[in-house]
């Protein structure tokens, strides 16, 4: 206990890092592996394998993508650049704890009715967060709290809005492999053109929808990283 409590800050940097590199990791693995399942040219049991090690790959992505919360809320504290601290730390890790067990269950049970409602939650959990996050940050940058944003703290504001926006697309690409997932079954009773078509389209949409994540990823990691206003 000792041995965090002199190095937390530390230790919490450390995490945020590794969890940035899951997450961007992550969402590169997933976007290459995606040409192999929309590729008409193999056959439906390797796409479905494909798309097995899409979902694989996407849950480190996705648990990287929830840690950083509470870690950049935490180190936050620590800084003295959001109020919120005792109690409510404990409290905002019980939820980091819930969440990935929703996350988590979600994947472990894919395919089934169970895997479905917690995959559901896991998309409402994003639909609440991500107007709050925006909410809050813009109003720490208009300098009206709850984030303090004097000279060389607007930062912080700053990273909390881009991760809200890549949230926003984050919900995009979910609702892209929710769709493959219901794409797949239709497949998987012989070749259909016009579910190929939705599979191009959506991949096409996805694509350009990664390439805006990743500069925002990079965006994000600035901030934190070089910390420039």
């Amino acid at each position: 206990m000792d041995f965090f409590v002199t190095h937390e800050l530390a230790i919490l940097r450390w995490l945020h890092i590794v969890a940035m590199v899951y997450w961007l990791g992550g969402e590169w693995g997933v976007f290459q592996t995606s040409y192999k399942v929309v590729n008409t040219s193999l056959s439906f049991e390797e796409r479905a394998r494909h798309m097995e090690t899409a979902y694989r790959i996407d849950i480190m992505a996705r648990t990287g993508i929830i840690s950083l919360l509470p870690l950049g809320l935490h180190m936050g504290y620590l800084w003295g650049l959001q109020p919120l601290g005792g109690g409510w730390l404990v409290a905002m890790w019980i939820v980091w704890v819930v969440w990935m067990a929703i996350t988590w269950g979600a994947f472990a049970n894919r395919g089934s009715k169970l895997g479905l409602f917690l995959s559901n939650i896991e998309d409402w959990t994003r639909y609440l967060l991500i107007p709050t996050l925006l909410f809050l940050s813009i109003s720490s940058l208009l300098g009206n709290g709850p984030f303090e944003a004097g000279d060389g703290q607007k930062w912080y504001s700053a990273k909390m809005l881009t991760y809200g926006c890549l949230l926003i697309l984050g919900v995009i690409l979910r609702l892209i492999m929710h769709e493959w997932r219901a794409l797949f079954p239709i497949l998987e009773k012989g070749p259909n053109a016009e579910v190929e078509r939705k599979l191009q389209r959506s991949m096409f949409i996805g694509r350009c929808t990664a390439y805006t994540y990743w500069v925002g990823i990079l965006a994000t990691a600035f901030f934190g990283a070089v910390k420039p206003f």
